[in-house]
């Protein structure tokens, strides 16, 4: 209240010819009780104005509707979600060359493990009962445990062929195994890429935030803190990118913290040309795109405000 006396001057003016009795009736009276509800609400419609004009002249410059920024905001959600985790097909290929890893590597082990037993009943004196006993009891428990984990890795392996539908199982170093043994290499570093991909990408956006002149100081604490997290994320990403790449046949060379923190819009990523979706030159991910959904997003969340107030 003492803001509107201070715009006003009534509070000083009743004050210096000792009204005070009168300002205390108009506050009693709520003369001003919607001052800045009033102020407030012109504010917006100037605004709602302001931005429906700039909006609409933006919408004719790029050939838009407002179906269109829905759409990009789905297709910017769906291409982020995407990035979490490869298809399922390919997370099946990719563990299926290892099982298939782990049974030949089980298969070896159960092999050994009798081979094993055998020498140790070998060993044993002979007429030693109590020793032959418990040399049987140690290979028996030892034989078991290497036949039982076996027995899984036979169980795990078939219902991942179920899964894919191959009929004949591969044969470790056959054609097939090779095929997708590298696959499987590419698959992981494609899987460490979009990681680092969608890290950078979001950090790119946030960055864009931080321009924009309509961005409040809160919000510009919140990005600045967001984006901290996230350069500590990208850290991580990049050193597990460096590991999948080192594992390419040829390598991939390896990456630096510096390469990352210098891009500043989506066109200097060049990692992006090479990750399963190219975003560079869809639409939604075009700055004057996202600049124009940037109004669209205001204009309408003005409205709302004004149709609640109403309400």
């Amino acid at each position: 209240m003492f803001s509107v006396f201070d715009e006003s001057g009534i509070f000083i003016a009743a004050c210096r010819h000792r009204f005070v009795l009168l300002a205390c009736d108009m506050v009693r009276s709520e003369h001003f009780a919607f001052w800045d509800e009033d102020k407030y609400a012109a504010l917006t419609l100037t605004l709602i104005h302001t931005l429906t004009i700039e909006l609409s002249a933006v919408k004719q410059a790029l050939n838009l509707t407002d179906a269109d920024f829905i759409r990009f905001h789905a297709d910017e959600k769906s291409y982020l979600e995407s990035l979490k985790e490869p298809p399922l097909q390919d997370r099946l290929q990719i563990r299926y060359v290892q099982v298939l890893d782990d049974l030949a590597e089980w298969q070896l082990e159960w092999v050994r493990a009798r081979e094993v037993a055998n020498q140790a009943l070998t060993d044993v004196a002979i007429g030693d009962l109590h020793q032959i006993n418990t040399a049987i009891t140690q290979v028996q428990i030892q034989v078991d445990a290497a036949y039982a984990k076996l027995q899984n890795a036979e169980a795990f392996t078939s219902h991942i062929e179920n899964q894919l539908a191959i009929e004949e199982r591969w044969t470790v170093g056959g054609e097939k195994y090779i095929k997708f043994k590298e696959e499987a290499s590419l698959q992981k570093y494609h899987v460490a890429l979009n990681e680092l991909e969608r890290l950078v990408v979001m950090r790119l956006f946030e960055l864009s935030k931080l321009s924009l002149s309509g961005t409040g100081y809160k919000l510009r604490q919140q990005i600045g803190k967001a984006l901290q997290r996230r350069s500590d994320a990208i850290r991580n990403a990049i050193n597990k990118y460096n590991l999948q790449a080192a594992a390419l046949d040829p390598p991939w060379p390896r990456l630096l913290w510096k390469d990352i923190a210098d891009y500043s819009f989506l066109g200097e990523f060049d990692l992006l040309r090479y990750s399963r979706t190219d975003i560079r030159e869809v639409d939604w991910s075009k700055p004057a795109y996202r600049e124009a959904s940037v109004f669209e997003a205001s204009d309408n969340g003005l409205a709302l405000w004004q149709r609640m107030s109403l309400v």
